[in-house]
C-alpha cells in the first residue's frame, strides 16, 4: 500500500512569482531536506514537503505515482505568474531500479526556486488551508570530517569473479550484455548534510545533472528523458575510458574509445533499447548515426543524442510516464532485458534500491527532466551508500571493469572527502 504524507485534507495552494536571479540555486537551500536538479547552474532546488507518497514495490509504481500527482495537480489552486517549464507545482522523484524493490518516492516541496540560466528566475510556494506560509527555518551545514570507508556487498575480488561469470554467460549465449554494479559504504562523524555534497558536485561536474531527492544524491551524466510540450530528448551513454594526463594522451584515449569494438557494441545496445522504447510513442524520432565523446573531468563516454516529437494522437504522456516507458535501458540493465535482470539478481548479491532508477522532476503540465541515478549515494544520517556499475559484454576484462568502477566512485568519494 502506498504511504501518503500530507498535512491537510484540502487542496494545495500554489503561487509562483518572478524573483531576481541570484545565480546559485544550491547556495540558497536553507535546510538539509533538499530536492534538486541542476545542470550548468540552471534548474530547480526545493525544500520542505507539501505532499509526499512512498510507493509500494511493483511494476505499477510509476502509474500509481502519476495518478497521485495528477489528482493533486488538477485539484490545486494555482497562481502561476511566470508560466515556464518548472513553474507552478513541481514534484521531485526517485524510483527504484527493480520493480521488486521498495522505496520509490514523489515529493511536492513547499518551496521551489528555479532559474533558466538566461536571467529568468522564479519562486514557487505550496501550502494548504491552515498551513503557515512564512519563511522556513535556516540551518548552516556542518562540515564533514573523518569519513571512514568499508566494502559493500561484494569486495573487489568477488566482484571481479561476478564479472567473469557474466562474461561466461554472455559467451554461452544466455544474453548479449549485462550491467553489474557494486556498492561502497562511508561513515562520517556527524550527520551528512546533502547541501555540502550538492555544491561540490555541481561545481566540479557542471556538465552533469546534479540531483537530490529523499537522500538520494549524485551527479549523473545520463539524461534519461527531457520533455517540453511534445518535444522530447535523451542522451544515451555507454562505453567509457579515462581522461588523459595531457592533451595528446586524452585525444588518443578518446580516439581509442570511438574505435573500440567492445565499447561500441556496448553502446549500440543502449541506443537500440532507447529507440525501441521511445520510437512507438513519437511521430518523429531522430537518433544520431554515430556516438560522440562526452568528456567529463574524470571520464570520457560514448554518447548518442536522441530527439523526437511525441505522437499528436493518443493519451498525452508526461515526462514521468516517458521515464517509466524507457526504464530500464540497456545502459543500466542489459540486453535482452529479462535475461539481464535475472543475471543481475544472481550475481550482484545486493538490492540496488534507487541506484540506476529514474530520478528527476515533473510539473503540472507534464514537462520535466529525468536522469538515471548514477555517480550517486543514498544518505542516511552519518552513513552514505555509494554505487558504481559497468556494462559487461563478451570482450570485457574483469580487472579493467573493476578499475572503471573505481573511477566512477570518485565523484561521490571526492564530494564526501572535501
Amino acid at each position: 500500500m502506498a504511504v501518503l504524507s500530507r498535512r491537510d485534507t484540502g487542496r494545495l495552494l500554489v503561487r509562483t512569482v518572478a524573483v531576481p536571479d541570484s545565480g546559485d540555486l544550491l547556495a540558497q537551500l536553507p535546510q538539509p531536506d533538499a530536492g534538486a536538479w541542476v545542470h550548468r547552474g540552471a534548474g530547480l532546488a526545493g525544500w520542505g514537503e507539501a505532499a509526499r507518497i512512498t510507493l509500494p514495490a511493483g511494476e505499477d509504481r510509476f502509474t500509481t505515482g502519476e495518478k497521485w500527482l495528477r489528482d493533486l495537480f488538477d485539484a490545486a489552486d494555482v497562481d502561476d505568474q511566470v508560466r515556464v517549464r518548472g513553474s507552478g507545482p513541481v514534484a521531485f522523484g526517485t524510483f527504484t531500479f527493480d520493480a521488486s524493490s521498495e522505496g520509490s518516492v514523489l515529493i511536492i516541496p513547499r518551496t521551489v526556486l528555479g532559474r533558466d540560466g538566461r536571467g529568468r528566475a522564479w519562486r514557487t510556494t505550496v501550502t494548504g488551508p491552515g498551513q503557515p506560509a512564512g519563511p522556513e527555518p535556516v540551518t548552516v551545514p556542518d562540515p564533514l570530517s573523518n569519513v571512514r570507508w568499508h566494502d559493500g556487498s561484494l569486495p573487489a575480488p568477488q566482484w571481479e569473479q561476478a564479472v567473469a561469470a557474466a562474461v561466461a554467460a554472455i559467451k554461452a549465449g544466455r544474453l548479449r550484455k549485462v550491467v553489474l554494479a557494486r556498492d561502497l559504504y562511508a561513515t562520517a562523524e556527524e550527520p551528512i548534510d546533502p547541501r555540502i555534497l550538492l555544491r561540490r558536485l555541481a561545481a566540479r561536474y557542471p556538465e552533469c545533472y546534479t540531483f537530490a531527492c529523499d537522500g538520494m544524491i549524485g551527479a549523473t551524466p545520463e539524461l534519461l528523458i527531457q520533455q517540453t510540450g511534445r518535444e522530447v530528448s535523451a542522451l544515451v551513454l555507454a562505453g567509457t575510458t579515462p581522461r588523459g594526463g595531457d592533451p595528446a594522451e586524452d585525444e588518443a584515449l578518446g580516439a581509442g574509445l570511438l574505435a573500440s569494438d567492445k565499447n561500441t557494441e556496448e553502446h549500440s545496445y543502449a541506443v537500440a533499447s532507447m529507440r525501441d522504447a521511445l520510437g512507438p510513442l513519437c511521430d518523429t524520432l531522430d537518433v544520431e548515426a554515430r556516438p560522440a565523446l562526452l568528456k567529463l573531468p574524470n571520464l570520457q563516454h560514448l554518447g548518442t543524442r536522441v530527439r523526437g516529437t511525441l505522437a499528436a494522437t493518443g493519451t498525452p504522456r508526461s515526462a514521468l510516464a516517458l521515464a517509466a516507458a524507457v526504464h530500464p535501458t540497456a545502459a543500466v540493465c542489459g540486453t535482452p532485458t529479462g535475461a539481464a535482470f535475472e543475471l543481475i539478481r544472481e550475481l550482484e548479491h545486493m538490492d540496488r534500491e534507487r541506484y540506476a532508477g529514474p530520478v528527476g522532476w515533473v510539473d503540472a503540465e507534464g514537462n520535466g527532466e529525468w536522469g538515471i541515478a548514477l555517480r550517486c549515494a543514498q544518505l542516511s544520517g552519518r552513513s552514505a551508500r555509494l554505487f558504481a556499475g559497468c556494462g559487461i559484454v563478451a570482450g570485457s576484462d574483469p580487472a579493467a571493469e573493476l578499475a572503471e568502477a573505481q573511477v566512477k566512485f570518485r565523484p561521490m568519494r571526492g564530494a564526501l572527502e572535501g
